[in-house]
């Protein structure tokens, strides 16, 4: 049987910037890279298994985005393209900075 690529996270860096940030984060932003670069995931359906918080949201742009709930405290803001297994890391919000909704202008 053959094995799934892992699923690559595009500015990594950024997760790691993000947990530097807000520190209490860092275990959760762990366990969430680590369950995301795991998955054998198509669609959104799929993801949710693994991550019931996963949403999507249709940003000015028109694209769609998924917001994942982290801590309950703040929200990851990314774009994943499972044909190519990329994960494109946008944003790291509190719950205000999301809630003012000027992010969604701005992807």
């Amino acid at each position: 049987m053959d094995t799934m690529d892992p699923v690559n996270l595009i500015k990594e860096r950024t997760l790691n910037e993000w947990a530097v940030q807000y520190p209490t984060t860092l275990p959760t932003l762990r366990h969430w890279k680590d369950t995301v670069t795991r998955l054998d995931s198509e669609n959104l359906a799929e993801l949710r298994r693994a991550i019931p918080s996963a949403d999507q949201v249709k940003v000015e742009s028109g694209r769609i985005v998924t917001v994942f709930n982290i801590k309950n405290q703040f929200r990851l803001i990314a774009a994943i393209h499972y044909n190519r297994r990329l994960i494109y890391l946008l944003r790291f919000l509190t719950h205000a900075q999301y809630d003012n909704g000027t992010w969604r202008n701005e992807l």
